[in-house]
């Protein structure tokens, strides 16, 4: 045979095509050495292949404490996130970085927040590694809206895509293992230095308040940039109405 006893070494051989072509060779009698590049790589770098194939590296959604914790405060008056218990993404997921007393959170949501949102474009959010969206959740929303934040952002870091987070998550209410958002809850999101992802960017200062099941028609099918009150993920558990206040409210972060 032609190729009898020669050597054969094959780079990324692991599946597919690459193993086809290797067992041909085999068969003919070729010492096949099959060297699986990809999977060094991802050894050399698990963080990043963790991501998945479209997430960006995991330090792009990363921000340093300090800066952070600002920002997190901004999500609010001072009179009410000065006294809020704020929460930082780290490694592992969302961690207290300061105890507040009044019942509210703060936190900086990412990209992952909007992996149950109902349309595709919002959804491939959580490929969009500058999302900063600043929010201060109300006692309800602390308990019912946040523990379902700290999850999806959990999914995320795991390399979890939209649709895996949603099932995720869908898994996780049939558990019993998230509260379920029955009751209204409010949460702010007034900060000035927001990213809410391309074509939105820092948009207005404005209130969330968590109306499951409610539709936009219920509020008079109001556009999204008309200043009044409009529903999002309508007729879902997870519907929130948005409603704008001035501008002149937003608030800067300031970093001690």
């Amino acid at each position: 045979m032609l190729y009898k006893n020669k050597n054969a070494v094959m780079y990324g051989a692991g599946r597919g095509i690459g193993g086809a072509v290797g067992r041909a060779f085999a068969r003919e009698g070729v010492k096949v050495f099959l060297m699986l590049v990809s999977l060094l790589a991802c050894l050399d770098a698990v963080a990043v292949c963790a991501q998945g194939p479209k997430y960006p590296p995991l330090s792009e959604y990363m921000m340093a404490p300090e800066p952070e914790v600002a920002l997190a405060r901004s999500a609010a008056p001072e009179k009410v996130s000065a006294r809020a218990t704020v929460k930082i993404l780290t490694p592992s997921g969302y961690k207290v970085a300061a105890q507040g007393d009044n019942g509210l959170v703060c936190m900086v949501m990412r990209g992952w927040a909007a992996a149950t949102s109902s349309t595709a474009r919002e959804r491939d959010l959580v490929y969009y590694a500058k999302l900063r969206a600043p929010i201060c959740f109300d006692p309800v929303a602390s308990r019912t809206v946040l523990p379902l934040q700290e999850l999806q952002a959990k999914l995320g870091m795991e390399g979890k895509g939209p649709d895996q987070i949603a099932e995720a998550v869908q898994a996780a209410y049939a558990k019993g293992e998230l509260p379920r958002m029955e009751a209204v809850a409010f949460a702010y999101m007034f900060s000035a230095d927001q990213d809410l992802g391309p074509g939105f960017g820092a948009w207005h200062p404005h209130m969330m308040v968590y109306t499951p099941y409610y539709e936009n028609s219920m509020l008079g099918g109001n556009e999204v940039d008309s200043g009044l009150p409009v529903v999002g993920d309508g007729r879902t558990p997870f519907a929130v109405t948005v409603i704008p206040v001035a501008d002149r409210l937003a608030v800067k972060a300031r970093s001690k």
